[in-house]
């Protein structure tokens, strides 16, 4: 007996999924090895692309800058991908193995687009370990939404509040419609007004696209060393916990001309790595506020939190009603948005953005 997409997808939801889409395998035909389904499951047929939301009071806190653990546990690489997430998925993919069709679920990791320094693959004509799907592009390819002038992926239903995970499987299965480019991101650039200066505005023509079929699809090319050290702890004006731990300092981000790998080298050690305890500094880590944040988020360590590509975003398109999901309190934003100097010395709120 083989099981139709309608009885998956209600089966998914009924696990608490939020979004199901569909691909064939033939749309990722121009996808690079390191990418493609068919490198980790060479007999797939079919990509199934499911979601769960990211829920708006996560960011509640950090908005207000009162409060940091809630996005990182629950909503970031905490529970929500460790867990919530990941507990349906792995039950749709048993859904399907108890109809006789192997099902391979798929941990939405860090895509390396490039082979390894000195690696080798295990067989000829393969890729070098180890591979992954750009789980964004499946989720274009699968129909669940597009991928927003910020690299982030929106939906109808929520803007870009949502995590993604996929299954491979060798069931043949009737793929979804494709979004629209553009239908949900409209470019009006809330995200890059929002952003500290890592998003290209459109008017610098520098961006990435892709063609899916007969549709073209494209995004800002993200300057992902600024990016990083917004979001992973490296940027005086979005955590107040780097002048705490180390006074004095000043650090300026957008002076800076690093790789994503050489920021997350420079964020990483000194968020979560340890020092000698003093009398100034009793509990031995180089700051601490980050340490903790990164230990509750069960490994994660959000410190920005996508001011601009996520609160910025679904601010917006909230307001104008471009996604579905809506809020009887009305606009995320209620307040002037706090920032802090690159020394971490608070600005007032009529030089925020």
């Amino acid at each position: 007996m083989k099981p139709t997409k309608k009885q998956i997808k209600e089966f998914a939801l009924s696990r608490g999924l939020d979004l199901f889409g569909v691909a064939n395998i033939e749309r990722f035909e121009n996808a690079p090895k390191r990418m493609h389904p068919a490198s980790i499951f060479p007999e797939v047929r079919s990509v199934i692309v499911v979601g769960r939301r990211i829920v708006r009071g996560g960011w509640r806190g950090v908005e207000e800058g009162t409060y940091w653990p809630n996005y990182a546990y629950f909503d970031y690489s905490g529970l929500l991908n460790t867990y919530f997430l990941q507990l349906p998925l792995y039950e749709t993919a048993c859904y399907i193995e108890n109809f006789g069709y192997e099902a391979c679920p798929l941990y939405s990791g860090i895509t390396n687009e490039k082979d390894p320094p000195d690696a080798k693959p295990l067989r000829p004509g393969q890729p070098t370990p180890e591979v992954n799907l750009a789980i964004r592009i499946a989720g274009v390819a699968a129909g669940v939404g597009e991928i927003g002038w910020s690299k982030v992926f929106l939906t109808k239903k929520f803007g870009p509040r949502q995590r993604l995970a996929a299954i491979l499987t060798d069931l043949e299965l009737e793929p979804d419609p494709l979004v629209e480019p553009n239908s949900i991101c409209k470019l009006d650039m809330a995200c890059v007004r929002g952003c500290l200066g890592a998003i290209p505005h459109f008017k610098e023509g520098k961006y990435i696209e892709i063609k899916i079929e007969n549709k073209t699809y494209r995004w800002a090319d993200i300057d992902f060393g600024k990016c990083t050290l917004m979001y992973h702890g490296g940027d005086p004006r979005v955590s107040p916990f780097i002048p705490k731990a180390l006074p004095g300092y000043s650090f300026d981000v957008m002076a800076q001309k690093i790789s994503e790998e050489c920021a997350y080298k420079f964020c990483w050690p000194m968020s979560t790595g340890r020092w000698r305890k003093s009398a100034e500094f009793p509990s031995g880590y180089i700051i601490e506020g980050h340490y903790y944040i990164q230990f509750w988020g069960q490994g994660g360590l959000g410190i920005g939190c996508s001011r601009g590509c996520m609160r910025s975003c679904f601010n917006y398109l909230e307001k104008r009603g471009v996604i579905q999901q809506r809020f009887k309190t009305g606009s995320f934003i209620k307040r002037p948005r706090w920032l802090l100097d690159k020394t971490g010395q608070p600005l007032p709120p009529e030089e925020n953005s």
